[in-house]
Parts: structure tokens; sequence; C-alpha cells
């Protein structure tokens, strides 16, 4: 009895070792990287309830192309999204996402930005796309004085506009916080509910 006893706490400990240095970076991968995309589905950091982010300008802009129509932080090649990943080590897993916004986004803050004659011929085709007026107007008419009032034009529009014709080399711009990363007692509860349900195995087995 004593020597079935003590077995079966060696055997205890050696699958519980095994558990902790080696399935259980895995398993807590997996499910950080899931709870964290799922942040993008839902349109909000998930911690303690959902934490919405604000929404994307290009979503209230008017515009009909299929970029204006995806969610906050999406795309069509959803790169943010599914960068998410994770490295398992002994006992310990790492969680990143290594596309070179992700931390502003995460974070938000103030990054610099050069204006370039580049930028300002997208701001005008932007311009145009939002407002609704043709890129080459008629005869006799000059660009952004004739066609429509800048009453009746999306101020989304107008703010291309600005950029287009701003004499600044440089501007700031504001990246408002959108965490998609980060402490999550949901995710708490998923990781603690896989370990007390790793732990019954074993001590079933």
């Amino acid at each position: 009895m004593a020597d079935k006893i003590e077995d079966d706490i060696k055997r205890f400990v050696r699958q519980t070792q095994e558990l902790v240095q080696r399935r259980l970076p895995v398993a807590v991968g997996r499910l950080a990287k899931s709870h964290f995309q799922e942040n993008f589905v839902k349109g909000g950091f998930v911690n303690n309830g959902i934490n919405p982010w604000k929404p994307a300008k290009r979503l209230s802009s008017g515009g009909t192309d299929a970029d204006s129509q995806y969610p906050t932080l999406l795309s069509s090649r959803k790169h943010l999204y599914s960068s998410i990943g994770y490295t398992p080590g002994m006992a310990k897993v790492t969680i990143f996402n290594d596309v070179i916004y992700a931390q502003i986004h995460n974070e938000g803050g103030t990054i610099p930005v050069k204006v370039t004659p580049k930028m300002r011929r997208f701001a005008w085709a932007k311009y145009y796309q939002l407002a609704g007026e043709s890129k080459s107007p008629g005869k006799g008419k000059k660009r952004g004085k004739q066609g429509k009032s800048e009453s009746n034009i999306p101020e989304e529009a107008l703010k291309w506009k600005g950029l287009a014709l701003t004499k600044k080399t440089e501007l700031s711009i504001n990246i408002p916080k959108r965490q998609f990363m980060g402490d999550s007692a949901e995710l708490d509860v998923k990781i603690q509910n896989y370990i007390e349900k790793e732990i019954l195995k074993i001590l079933n087995s």
C-alpha cells in the first residue's frame, strides 16, 4: 500500500511537471491568441467585460469602397489580426505581434508623419472619392472652386482636402488606444479552467 502511494505521488509529480513545462505553454499560447483575435471580431478589448474601441473614421466617411466597410483595425489582409502569435518555451510562453504599428494601436500615442508629394496625391484622390466629384473638372473650372458647395461635402472629405493643401511638411497624427492584447480577467479564467481540467485528468488517471 505504501509503495503504491509513493508511486502515485511520483507519477503525479512527473505528469504535473510535464504539464507545466511543455503542454501548458502551448495551450496558454493558443488560448491567448484566440482570445486576442476575438477582440477584433467584437470591436473592443475584453477584460472585465467588453471595452469598445473608438470606431475608425473611415466607417463614418460615407465611402462606398471595400476598405471603408471593414470593421475597425481590420482590412482585407487582416494583417494585424493574423500577426498575433506565440512562442512556447520551458514553463513559459511569449505572446507577440510583430507588425511595426501594433504597439501604437495597442497603447495609443502620437506619431510624426512627413507630408510627401505622394501623400498629397493620395489625399486629393480620397477627397474626390468621398466628395463625389470628378478628378478632372470641366473646362474653365478650377479644382476645389467649382462643383459642390463645401457645405454639402462630407467632413472627412474636407479633411483630406486640407491635407492635400497644407503647407506643413510634417504632421503629428494621434492614434487612439485600441487595445487588443494585454492582461484580461476573462483570459485568466480560461487558463485557470484549462489547468484545473488537466490536473483532474492526472489525478484520475
